[in-house]
């Protein structure tokens, strides 16, 4: 009988033991880095702001890319084909959407720039909203209309220009050298465009970590499309023919989003976390 009255009077202690424990691993996973991060992408709704985002990339942006093939000298879908990372096969099932010949007509290319144009412009607008609730800013609305068009302007001349340069720096550099000269200069846009989307609200020194994270999980979002969509993009092309392509595509699109979307959550809680003040930014 005793020995049943101990065990009886110990399983309570064991039970209070029990919760003390969990709510202090509760407690140390609310303060630390990751719950600030989990706290984040909850309040962001995450999932459904990638999918409108990917979406919106895809009936925007890739038409756009297509409208501006027809009138060029180059093939644009070469360079789409090279930053998705396709092999010879990839990039010529790539290719078959795209036309071979200019096309000129006035009339039907300028309604159609307008309407992509209009796509990508909303498409950056909800990225600066995304931004704007990350860091904590007050939305902004049609102010922030013209800082969108001038962004969409310097992303333009930048992937003109990197196609111009890609030639003659990947045959003198190496893989290894490209890479690193990668991660740079995209964690350097990144960090620009915080600031400039954001419209200068936030501070330089507080964008830092937001822009390493995104650049770094560019630089590996890079290796996995390299590896993954190749083979995926064949295999849906064969399968399903020129939709399955289309579904490729939108697939990639939408790890876009969640990449840039994911980038900045993950800088912005590291930021947080640093300044050991988790709750000094407002909650999105």
């Amino acid at each position: 009988m005793s020995m049943r009255s101990t065990d009886r009077k110990a399983a309570p202690q064991l039970r209070d033991r029990a919760r003390e424990r969990t709510a202090a691993i509760r407690e140390r996973y609310r303060a630390s880095w990751a719950g600030e991060l989990g706290r984040e992408l909850k309040a962001l709704d995450f999932v459904s702001w990638i999918t409108i985002f990917g979406a919106s990339l895809l009936w925007s942006a890739l038409p756009l890319i297509i409208l501006l093939s027809s009138l060029a000298n180059e093939r644009i879908d070469d360079d789409l084909s090279r930053h998705i990372g396709l092999n010879s096969e990839g990039a010529h099932i790539v290719g078959t959407l795209f036309r071979g010949t200019p096309a000129h007509g006035v009339e039907p290319i300028l309604t159609g720039f307008l309407f992509c144009f209009s796509g990508v412009v909303a498409v950056v607008s909800s990225l600066q909203l995304v931004y704007e609730r990350i860091f904590g800013q007050e939305a902004r609305g049609w102010r922030n209309l013209p800082r969108g068009i001038a962004w969409i302007g310097v992303v333009l001349a930048l992937l003109v220009f990197d196609g111009v340069i890609n030639g003659p720096v990947k045959h003198d550099a190496g893989p290894a050298v490209l890479d690193i000269v990668g991660l740079v200069t995209t964690t350097v846009f990144f960090w620009w465009t915080l600031h400039f989307l954001l419209s200068g609200r936030v501070r330089w020194r507080r964008l830092v970590r937001p822009a390493i994270t995104s650049g770094v999980l560019w630089l590996a979002f890079g290796f996995f499309s390299s590896v993954y969509f190749s083979p995926i993009l064949t295999s849906d092309s064969h399968t399903y023919g020129t939709i399955g392509v289309v579904f490729s595509l939108l697939t990639w699109f939408f790890l876009i989003g969640a990449i840039v979307v994911l980038g900045a959550v993950l800088g912005a809680a590291w930021q947080a976390h640093a300044e050991h003040d988790p709750g000094a930014r407002k909650p999105p």
